[in-house]
Parts: C-alpha cells; sequence; structure tokens
C-alpha cells in the first residue's frame, strides 16, 4: 500500500529543485538584462575614444545590443522548447494552419505590436515559433510587425506628427504584416527554409516532445536547455556579425545625405529612401529622431516614413542573421514582399497628407 504513495516523491522533489532553479535563473536574468545599458557605457569609457565619436556611438551600440539579443535568444528558446514539449508541431501546425491562418496572421501582428523589439531582437522569437511548427507565414507576419509597429514607435509619432498620422502608420504596418504574412505562407516556402531549420519545423528533431503528456516538468526543462544548445550553436556567430554590421552602419552613416535624396520631389524619391533604409539598423525608437530630423529638413511624410519602415522591417543585420535560418530564395521573397507593401505605404502617406 505504501509504495505507490512514496514512489512518486524524487520526482516531485526533483520538480520543485528545477522550478526554484529556473526561478532564480529568471530572477538574475533580468537583474542583468537591465544593467546591459550601464555596463555597455562603462565599457566603451575603458577606450581611449570620445563616447560622442563615431567610434564611440558604433561601441556602444555593439556593447548593449550583443548581450541582448543573445540573452532574449536563450530566453526565449528556453521558453519555447519547454512550450513545445506540451503541444507537438503537428498539432500547433494544425491549430493555425488552412482556414484559421488568416487569423494566426492577424494574432501574430498584434503580438508583434504588444513587443517593442528591434529587427534583430525579433529573430529569437521568429526562431522559436518555427521551431514550434506554427506556419511561416504566420511567424513572418509577427517578424514584420515587432521591429515595424509598437507602442514605442506609436507614442512618439503621436508627439512628433499628431496622433491621426499614427494612427494611420499603425493600420499602414499591421496591414503590411498581415498580408505579406498571408502572401508568403500561401507560396508555402517551408521548403525555402534552411535545412537544420525545416526539420525542426517538421518535428523531425522533436520526437520527445510529441510525448508531451508523459514527460515530468524537469524533464520538459531539459528540453528547454537542448534546445537551446542546438539553435544558439548554429546562430550565435550570425548574430554577432550582423550587430557589429549594425554598430558600424549605426555609427557612421550620415543624415544629410539622406535628407537631400529624401527631400526631392521625383517620384524615385520613395524606393530610394527605401533602398537608404536596408543597409540601417535601429529599432523604431531608435529611428525617430532620425525621422524628425529628415522631416524638418523637407522630406516628405511617406518618403521619411518609407524610409523608417524599411530601416526597421528589412534591415541589413537582420538579413545576415536570418541567413543562417532561411536560403536566400526565402530572403529575396520576404524582402520582396515587405518592400512592396512598405512602397505603397509610402505613396499613400504621400498622397493623404
Amino acid at each position: 500500500m505504501s509504495l505507490p504513495v512514496s514512489e512518486p516523491q524524487p520526482k516531485s522533489h526533483e520538480s520543485l529543485l528545477w522550478n526554484l532553479g529556473v526561478a532564480a535563473v529568471a530572477v538574475l536574468w533580468w537583474l542583468i538584462y537591465k544593467q546591459l545599458s550601464p555596463l555597455a557605457e562603462w565599457l566603451v569609457s575603458l577606450l581611449p575614444v570620445e563616447r560622442s565619436s563615431h567610434t564611440g556611438e558604433a561601441l556602444a551600440f555593439f556593447f548593449y545590443d550583443v548581450p541582448k539579443v543573445m540573452m532574449l535568444l536563450t530566453g526565449v528558446v528556453f521558453a519555447m522548447g519547454v512550450v513545445r514539449s506540451f503541444f507537438s508541431p503537428e498539432k500547433t501546425r494544425a491549430f493555425l494552419s488552412g482556414k484559421r491562418e488568416g487569423a494566426g496572421n492577424v494574432l501574430a501582428s498584434c503580438l508583434g505590436v504588444l513587443t517593442p523589439f528591434c529587427s534583430c531582437s525579433a529573430v529569437p522569437l521568429f526562431i522559436g515559433f518555427v521551431s514550434a511548427g506554427i506556419p511561416l507565414g504566420v511567424t513572418f507576419s509577427f517578424l514584420i510587425a515587432a521591429p515595424m509597429v509598437n507602442e514605442v514607435a506609436l507614442a512618439l509619432l503621436v508627439g512628433l506628427v499628431g496622433w491621426k498620422v499614427a494612427l494611420t502608420y499603425l493600420g499602414f504596418g499591421l496591414g503590411v504584416a498581415i498580408v505579406a504574412g498571408w502572401i508568403i505562407g500561401k507560396l508555402r516556402l517551408e521548403g525555402w527554409l534552411q535545412d537544420w531549420v525545416r526539420d525542426i519545423h517538421s518535428g523531425a528533431t522533436t520526437v520527445e516532445a510529441i510525448e508531451g503528456d508523459h514527460l515530468t516538468l524537469a524533464e520538459r526543462y531539459r528540453l528547454g536547455i537542448e534546445a537551446v544548445r542546438e539553435i544558439f550553436a548554429k546562430v550565435w556567430l550570425w548574430i554577432v556579425l550582423g550587430i557589429a554590421a549594425g554598430a558600424l552602419i549605426h555609427g557612421y552613416v550620415p543624415e544629410n545625405l539622406m535628407a537631400e535624396i529624401m527631400g526631392a520631389d521625383a517620384w524615385w524619391s520613395v524606393p530610394a529612401a527605401v533602398v537608404m533604409g536596408i543597409p540601417m539598423y535601429t529599432n523604431a525608437a531608435g529611428v525617430i529622431p532620425i525621422v524628425e530630423a529628415l522631416l524638418g529638413k523637407g522630406a516628405a511624410l511617406g518618403t521619411v516614413l518609407a524610409f523608417m519602415m524599411s530601416v526597421i522591417a528589412l534591415s541589413m543585420p537582420e538579413m545576415l542573421i536570418l541567413r543562417q535560418v532561411l536560403t536566400l530564395r526565402l530572403i529575396a521573397v520576404f524582402i520582396g514582399v515587405v518592400a512592396s507593401g512598405i512602397l505603397a505605404v509610402g505613396y499613400l502617406f504621400n498622397l493623404l497628407f
């Protein structure tokens, strides 16, 4: 009679220890994350460079973004690994695919609005969504909306250009994310993912997760750790290279030249702004001061907003990181679909305002 009662005790004790350990690590993660900005400033102060110089700006950007994105990647992939242990990829795809895919694009885009991430910071969630078996088009809707439309950008836009323009930007930004993700989903390009991501997406490396109902909590945590090891090893170098490129651009790309081109009264100003925005890298809040400066120098509103969308949704550093997840063909489709939506937004804003 006593055996059935006493046998679960070691598992319960192990789960308690894991819960306490994960909670302690989560608190430590948060405390470190909050100190990244002053840590970056301190590291720059140790170097023989002026903080206000181009080099100082680039180094501060690099020292802050590398640990930030790495920590986000680790936390999100671990969480998604644990969540994935409860739901098989087949069930997740069945829930969000087919006739529900349009609703999935809307939900993913709205989730993106609530997550104030820059483009590179949104990539960890994108990888997590793909690894959970969520349809590719839905994950792209999130990847587009997360950096391009968030409450920080909207609040700053209200102060800069008024609430009507900010709300119009919100509507257009969500529209681009939803429609672009829906189009990519309809193209059925899962075969254009990198092989290792496609294996995760199809469930080839998640045999344990399919047996989700039979796993203990400790085993689910172990699956989360294993997911971090597997994915982190494949993308960390590309993340560092992408942020390094972004830091150089952030510190050295001049604003005056861009203002002159975007202020030109010509049909090519909007596409020129989009092309010029792609090599840059910052988040929605970081690009607002540039938007203000460009508008103050006479650039057209639609052209400037197209530039802003391009910077935060199609940045070159983001593409470098995504290159480890997507094939060049899929990256080209992503850029083409999103750029088309941004061009439409730029021309419409110039007509409306």
